[in-house]
């Protein structure tokens, strides 16, 4: 993440082990690097729970990232993010990453709630969500990204493949 926060994507590449794309250094994910590299050095054991790259099949395309937005908290509730470069997008790609958060989500003990929060205007993101369960049950206001639609599931729902 420092190698990308630093628009170093050959340096990022290498250390990633597969090839890191332009939609890695946007200005829109050195916000995400720089705000989950703080999360990690203030505790360095939510690093596993962290973004990582959305790789599909043994050629290693990278199509995007997923992964959580920190460790279960007191009441053992994940929050879900994941991104799809536009180049990949309508691929099935956002649902993929989907199940394997739900997958790991449910492979964890301390885990009892999936939480996603999705802005309403992205018909998208709503639509990926759809058929897994999820249930509204609130809206809050985030800083970076506005009004959120809020959605949870039970952890133990493993979804098919």
């Amino acid at each position: 993440m420092s190698a990308l926060l630093d628009g170093d994507l050959p340096k990022a590449s290498k250390m990633a082990g597969v090839l890191l794309t332009e939609y890695f250094v946007t200005d829109r994910a050195r916000w995400l690097w720089q705000f989950r590299l703080d999360q990690m050095a203030a505790d360095p054991g939510h690093a596993r729970w962290m973004v990582r790259q959305a790789v599909v099949g043994d050629r290693g395309l990278v199509v995007g990232h997923a992964g959580f937005h920190g460790p279960p908290d007191e009441v053992g509730m994940v929050e879900i993010g994941y991104s799809v470069a536009p180049d990949h997008r309508r691929q099935g790609y956002a649902r993929a990453a989907l199940i394997e958060l739900l997958r790991r989500a449910a492979a964890e003990t301390a885990v009892t709630t999936v939480r996603a929060t999705i802005s309403p205007d992205n018909v998208a993101s709503l639509a990926t969500i759809s058929g897994f369960g999820f249930v509204e049950v609130g809206e809050q206001w985030d800083e970076e990204d506005g009004l959120e639609l809020v959605f949870e599931v039970p952890a133990c729902r493993v979804p098919p493949a």
